[in-house]
């Protein structure tokens, strides 16, 4: 989920991301099915999923954007609004929570001066619950992109954080 790539939120959608785009209905059974892929190919570029790249994508995979948009909700990792260059979930499930999902979130809202569900004012990281990463042995955890960190404590904690400044 790292947006290394981005182009401007606003900018219209590329000739290369419209064909790659287009291969995704070409290669899905119906234009729903292509629509989580293309969602995540806009986001992937521009960061987030604008209104206006929304009803492009629709319109390509013959959709309305009403029903696209239902797709984009439905799927929790499709960001409708701009966040951080780096998204940090952490892991709110029972397992987490049991060893000490609490105790990371505090220290990543003290250590980020934010609240889950917001970017720091340098749009460097967005902090956002998520119910399950899966990997319960290494509770409490973390995602940031790609990467995950499990095994959480406070000197874990800003040590991965030093590595995404």
């Amino acid at each position: 989920m790292s947006t290394a790539e981005h182009s401007p939120a606003s900018a219209p959608l590329d000739a290369a991301l419209r064909e790659t785009i287009a291969t995704f209905l070409r290669e899905s059974e119906t234009p729903r099915a292509a629509g989580i892929d293309a969602l995540k190919a806009v986001q992937k570029r521009h960061g987030h999923v604008s209104d206006d790249h929304l009803a492009e994508v629709a319109a390509l995979l013959g959709m309305t954007p009403a029903e696209l948009d239902g797709v984009a909700t439905f799927y929790n990792l499709i960001f409708r609004r701009p966040v951080g260059r780096h998204v940090i979930l952490l892991c709110d499930s029972v397992a987490c929570w049991v060893m000490g999902a609490t105790a990371a979130r505090n220290l990543l809202r003290q250590r980020l001066g934010i609240e889950p569900g917001e970017t720091t004012p340098d749009g460097r990281f967005t902090l956002l619950p998520i119910v399950c990463l899966g990997c319960c042995d290494r509770a409490p955890a973390m995602m940031i992109g790609d990467d995950l960190h499990g095994n959480l404590t406070p000197e874990r904690i800003d040590a991965i954080l030093e590595q995404y400044r």
